[in-house]
């Protein structure tokens, strides 16, 4: 083995170094792939934003609308008496909820009205409660307007009146939303 001129030794195995490239000869540079990543991104975005907005679109429409779960009564006055029978006479939570629309279906107020009840039923002596029969004073085709009077007697014969007026919407029946007294 003779030493090369320049000094370095050839490594056994290997051929000769392969020749610097020079321009204009050998196979042309393969062009650069199309970039399609902007393409598909831009459709996974697009994709995205439309899932989101059909969704809450969608969500909105759900939480917004208001159907009643259940049927309501088939009259306003029958509506007003179920509810009173509910608070009054029941005194039961879940129940009331059956006869209250969904805007004003707050289990925690209704309970705070069955307390307030429970609360005149042991601050007197046998307390029993009455109302009048629930009369339409007015009606269009999603609303009436119903009054009645509660009556609180006791043993002792003390009683005391509450004149009443509810607002009832029609909505898949009849429905108490309001009451004021």
């Amino acid at each position: 083995m003779t030493t090369p001129p320049d000094g370095s030794y050839p490594q056994e195995g290997f051929g000769p170094a392969p020749a610097p490239p020079q321009e204009g000869l050998g196979p042309a540079p393969a062009k650069p792939a199309k970039k399609r990543r902007p393409v598909l991104i831009a459709s996974i975005v697009l994709a995205v934003v439309v899932l989101l907005c059909g969704g809450g679109g969608l969500a909105a429409f759900l939480l917004l609308r208001s159907v009643e779960s259940g049927t309501g009564a088939p009259e306003p006055a029958q509506a007003v008496d179920s509810f009173l029978t509910a608070v009054y006479a029941d005194q039961d939570t879940r129940e009331v909820a059956q006869y209250v629309c969904s805007d004003s279906r707050d289990s925690e107020d209704i309970d705070a009205k069955i307390q307030e009840v429970k609360g005149y039923a042991s601050a007197y002596e046998d307390p029993k409660f009455d109302w009048t029969a629930p009369q339409v004073s007015g009606e269009g085709d999603e609303t009436a307007t119903v009054t009645t009077t509660v009556t609180l007697v006791t043993a002792d014969e003390k009683t005391a009146d509450q004149a009443l007026t509810f607002t009832v919407v029609e909505n898949n029946g009849w429905w108490v939303c309001e009451v004021k007294g």
